[in-house]
């Protein structure tokens, strides 16, 4: 089944300088230590006001070393056999991601299926889909502002990084000007509700705008395998 995604406009990709972002957080009463502190993986916008960060600390959340090297490799052995006779797609039915390959995976070995579950039992308080999405993205690649249709996902999406670190950036809808850098590390879960669910597009960033605090985080391929929460029964 094909991600659902909807487009945005291109003037929602508006960069903020790093030096505008630095001199924010310096005003700030907490030193760059401290507020690195609070939010290890989140890098937010001059214009993100205090209640907003609160709010997006509560919705988006970053858990690194989620899984271990073993169970990597044990996800990604059952996940090559799964692609190996696919090639990386350039052309998206709505231009949403380039350079990728996907699957749906509603069974897993033993092994792998403990791994799954214990994503669901962490991050969802509910049931989740029983399709996992699992999206392989090429060195190459990256995923433009979207939001994944309410018609096929509820209110949180969850997913664990492979094999290389990225950047997700989330833009508000209403104000693109306020937005927020994630910072999703090598083995590291992602836990995205409510309010960054619905009211901001998020994005995985190519290497040429993948930097975080300054720093160039360099995204080599990238395997996410995503759950999701059902949508509303109509």
């Amino acid at each position: 089944m094909a991600l659902c995604l909807t487009n945005v406009r291109s003037t929602w990709r508006r960069a903020i300088p790093l030096s505008a972002i630095y001199s924010h957080s310096k005003a700030m009463c907490f030193s760059p230590a401290e507020f690195h502190a609070i939010s290890p993986n989140l890098e937010f916008s001059p214009d993100c006001d205090e209640a907003m960060k609160e709010r997006l600390r509560g919705n988006m959340k970053v858990h690194e070393d989620f899984i271990n090297a073993e169970e990597e490799k044990n996800l990604l052995e059952e996940l090559e056999l799964k692609f190996k006779r696919s090639r990386y797609q350039y052309d998206h039915w709505d231009d949403a991601i380039h350079g990728y390959r996907e699957t749906e995976k509603p069974t897993w070995n033993e092994v792998n299926n403990n791994v799954i579950n214990r994503l669901r039992n962490f991050a969802f308080s509910t049931t989740t889909m029983q399709h996992v999405h699992v999206l392989d993205l090429a060195e190459n690649g990256h995923i433009k502002p979207h939001l994944d249709s309410i018609k096929f996902c509820g209110n949180t999406i969850s997913g664990i990084s492979l094999l290389s670190p990225s950047i997700m950036r989330l833009i508000h809808i209403q104000r693109p000007e306020i937005f927020v850098k994630a910072l999703l590390p090598r083995r590291s879960l992602y836990i995205m509700k409510d309010i960054a669910r619905y009211d901001f597009n998020h994005e995985i960033l190519s290497n040429n705008e993948s930097f975080f605090r300054g720093e160039k985080v360099t995204k080599t391929r990238r395997i996410s395998v995503i759950c999701r929460s059902p949508p509303p029964s109509s």
